[in-house]
């Protein structure tokens, strides 16, 4: 009796219908994970919301259809010069191959689409950025279709309106593609010469020769919360001049306190804001 205590019980074994080892498919691209605050979020609620966490406000990145669909009334956009294309005109070694593999990838011939549209009824000419082709860098066909963008509005007479992301000028044009922030400079003086209204929006991120350009030059400059705007990164900042920069430097938030930009809007809300905005200048 007394070793009865150290005797295993025995068990028995139920397994439950079906084979066990099958795994259940989960389809990809379900979920996504806030880079901010880590919150696992519903794709599907995601863009419903506009690509804006619900519990942080971090505020994902846009491709160009998005931004336009999220921007302009429906059907209203028309693309203008669709058939400007990038050349090597430096024979920089691969560029015309990375060109062509990112024009499969993305969709989009360049770095921004510019077209034609209305918002809430208010004609306007339109330019938007693309970080997801080659970190919307600016090369010479960038600058030809803002320039070209801004020349329309002047000719009907209507304003301008340009979404800026961008990792600078493109070193695989070298002056070529600095020639365009003389370009656009000039091209948005003859908009303010006509009395035409220029509104630009900084997006997540804006640096180099597009924040020293046209971006800079709004009459009204609009910035989506948290958007990293300057021209040179933080950290080569900190490597060059020693010093620890301040808590959100050249985010949206520290240039709206020294007045770089006018107003920081959320975009569950901008495009309410550009349509007033836009009747309220009415040419």
């Amino acid at each position: 009796m007394a070793l009865d205590i150290f005797r295993k019980t025995k068990y028995v074994t139920v397994r439950p219908e079906g084979n066990q080892t099958e795994k259940r498919d989960i389809p990809e691209g379900l979920w996504v994970k806030c880079p901010r605050c880590n919150e696992i979020l519903y794709t599907k609620e995601l863009e419903k919301n506009c690509k804006v966490c619900q519990k942080c406000n971090y505020h994902f990145r846009l491709n160009v259809q998005e931004r336009i669909r999220m921007t302009v009334d429906e059907g209203s956009f028309q693309e203008l010069d669709h058939e400007l294309t990038t050349i090597n005109p430096l024979n920089f070694p691969n560029y015309s191959e990375k060109i062509a593999d990112v024009q499969e990838t993305t969709g989009l011939k360049e770095a921004i689409l510019a077209g034609e549209a209305t918002i809430e009824g208010n004609p306007v000419m339109i330019g938007v950025m693309d970080s997801h082709f080659i970190m919307g860098s600016m090369g010479s066909v960038v600058g030809e279709q803002i320039a070209r963008t801004i020349e329309k509005a002047i000719e009907r007479r209507c304003p301008v309106l340009l979404f800026s992301t961008s990792g600078g000028a493109r070193m695989q044009e070298g002056i070529l593609s600095l020639m365009q922030m003389a370009k656009t400079s000039a091209a948005l003086a003859k908009l303010d010469e006509a009395g035409l209204l220029f509104i630009s929006v900084f997006t997540d991120p804006t640096t180099g020769g597009v924040t020293a350009s046209f971006a800079s030059l709004g009459d009204i400059i609009i910035a989506e919360p948290g958007a990293l705007i300057g021209f040179t990164g933080p950290r080569v900042i900190e490597q060059t001049i020693r010093q620890k920069l301040p808590e959100g430097f050249q985010r949206a938030e520290f240039m709206r306190q020294h007045g770089m930009v006018d107003m920081i809007i959320n975009r569950l809300k901008l495009r309410d804001t550009l349509a007033k905005i836009l009747s309220l200048h009415q040419v």
